[in-house]
């Protein structure tokens, strides 16, 4: 399993498409926590004051909103592109013990998850210290809440790249796994979730689960308490990975 793993590690690290999009994430992470912070004191905003334990939670959970969705895009990108570049053969042929391949995928892209996330945790560190200090607030990386929403933030974030392996593995098709998952996130989820009527059952979705995870407050929603979104999370994480998993080990390959 070990010689697996550093042959999927060496497979990322050659694409190059792991830099760039942790720089588009830390990127994303950046103007997140600028906007989070730069707004906070407009009488409309959704966020609790900064001076708060509930508004630094808020600000440190940017990092997960940041890094989850381009994460599971670089997973699935990752077990896709076996397919669609005709490796897979090759690749099941040297190990023919298809569930130790995607085990292996599964363990790398998890590990990079883990790493997209505290990279983007610092990235909100070093924007939301001199800012709100300049501001006369004490942030602390210590208290509030702090460490169990950055903690929340590295397994959601990795919760995601789990389930884009898992996708990928199931869809087989890169432009399918990629599209459906951006559609999802940025689009079908976060209209789903603005409905009042269906909000007792779309605190369970993936998005709100991660948000409950990282103990994020918002005024205008609900979410659960951050062991359920953590529980959530990881189911839907296990069964798309199990799902993939399955399809991998059955389909034909030719």
């Amino acid at each position: 399993m070990t010689h697996l793993i550093r042959g999927e590690v060496a497979k990322l690290l050659s694409t190059r498409l792991w830099l760039w999009l942790l720089l588009a994430t830390m990127a994303l992470t950046a103007l997140f926590a600028s906007l989070n912070i730069a707004f906070n004191d407009d009488p409309d905003t959704l966020a609790p004051p900064l001076a708060t334990a509930a508004g630094q939670r808020l600000l440190f959970g940017t990092a997960a909103g940041g890094a989850q969705t381009l994460v599971a895009v670089l997973a699935a990108i990752g077990m896709t592109s076996e397919y669609r570049h005709r490796t897979a053969i090759t690749t099941f042929l040297a190990t023919p013990h298809r569930a130790q391949v995607v085990a292996a995928k599964l363990i790398t892209y998890a590990l990079t998850g883990a790493g997209y996330g505290l990279a983007c945790v610092a990235v909100v560190t070093a924007i939301a210290w001199p800012w709100l200090s300049a501001r006369g607030i004490d942030p602390t990386l210590t208290g509030n809440g702090i460490p169990a929403t950055v903690a929340g933030v590295v397994v959601a974030v990795t919760a995601f790249a789990v389930l884009g392996v898992g996708l990928g593995a199931l869809l087989r098709d890169q432009v399918a796994a990629v599209v459906g998952l951006l559609v999802y996130l940025f689009v079908a989820e976060p209209i789903v979730t603005r409905i009042s009527a269906l909000q007792e059952w779309t605190v369970y979705l993936p998005g709100p689960s991660a948000s409950a995870l990282t103990q994020i407050t918002l005024t205008d929603q609900d979410f659960l308490q951050p062991w359920q979104g953590g529980l959530a999370l990881a189911a839907y994480g296990l069964v798309v990975a199990a799902a993939g998993l399955w399809r991998t080990t059955r389909l034909d390959l030719t």
